[in-house]
């Protein structure tokens, strides 16, 4: 089951996504953690964020809408107070999940980090559709996107992995950008912007007016962003989007994704990424699967 990505080797391919899994800690005495690849934790940004008013998430005929918009401790206190319960945890890689407002801020979030023990890589933010500034400002503009990371690997000390937002003509082409500038992986899709109306008031159910939506209904889309994004990039590929079941992590990786990430799935059952790790474990055993990496990219046309 171990895969290894930018240099760093994971006990599984199923890694926690950012947002919905805390920053790990939270999830230590209901979750075999061992038994996962790595977890992401929430976005860090420069100073703390209180996020978006309420309501800011609300459930959906297959999945769910949430404009929480990157709520975090801010670097600084997930240094002082998270890192070293994260520290302690052992047989699972921690991923730092980067945000700013700007180029600047990202690369201010970097620095601290760097200084840091207990990371292992970053993942960088470059797509989330609930903030009015940074997010996927970035991630939908080829030359932007392409600054940022430039400016976040060079300031970077460990591995970068680029999160694309799926609200783009050409994921392929941002794919292709990000790995241009350097990433060492990208990870796809984050959430589709998305609006709900309650008729009988006539007003948004988010205050935000629109929202990120995620879960099972954007799988089949994920799974096709994944594909397109594999074929244009030599760097890992990381897949997500609808992830419920061992299954559906096999599809992604079929798809071309090294690893996969579950997030949505984690508010339904807190136990989800455990459950599908060792789901897909099983799946291999019952399917003559003797490493799992040999399932990357091996869908049959």
């Amino acid at each position: 089951m171990q895969v290894t990505i930018a240099g760093v080797t994971l006990r599984s391919p199923v890694i926690a996504a950012s947002g919905t899994f805390g920053y790990g800690v939270e999830f230590e005495e209901i979750v075999d953690l061992s038994k996962l690849g790595a977890f992401v934790t929430k976005g860090l940004s420069r100073a703390p964020m209180e996020g978006n008013k309420a309501p800011r998430l609300i459930e959906t005929s297959a999945g769910m809408m949430n404009a929480i918009g990157l709520q975090n401790v801010g670097v600084e206190s997930f240094i002082a107070e998270k890192l070293p319960k994260i520290r302690k945890i052992r047989d699972v890689a921690c991923i730092a999940n980067v945000f700013g407002y700007t180029i600047e801020d990202c690369v201010a979030v970097v620095e601290k980090l760097n200084e840091a023990d207990g990371v292992a890589m970053y993942e960088l933010n470059a797509s989330c559709p609930n903030t009015r500034h940074g997010g996927m400002t970035f991630g939908t503009h080829p030359a932007m996107l392409a600054e940022l990371v430039v400016a976040v690997k060079s300031a970077s000390k460990r591995p970068v992995m680029v999160k694309l937002s799926p609200n783009v003509t050409s994921i392929a082409q941002m794919a292709a950008v990000a790995e241009g500038a350097g990433a060492d992986v990208v990870s796809l899709v984050n959430t589709f912007v998305s609006m709900s109306i309650d008729i009988e008031t006539r007003r948004p159910r988010i205050k935000n007016i629109t929202a990120g939506l995620s879960g099972p209904a954007i799988k089949p889309i994920a799974v096709r962003m994944v594909w397109e994004a594999a074929r244009a990039v030599k760097i890992p590929v990381v897949g997500m989007g609808g992830i419920l079941t061992a299954e559906d992590a096999v599809e992604f990786l079929l798809a071309g994704a090294r690893a996969v990430q579950v997030g949505t799935a984690s508010y339904a059952d807190p136990r989800a990424v455990e459950k599908i790790a060792t789901g897909l474990k099983r799946w291999c055993s019952s399917h003559h699967v003797m490493k799992v990496g040999d399932l990357t990219g091996a869908m049959v046309i």
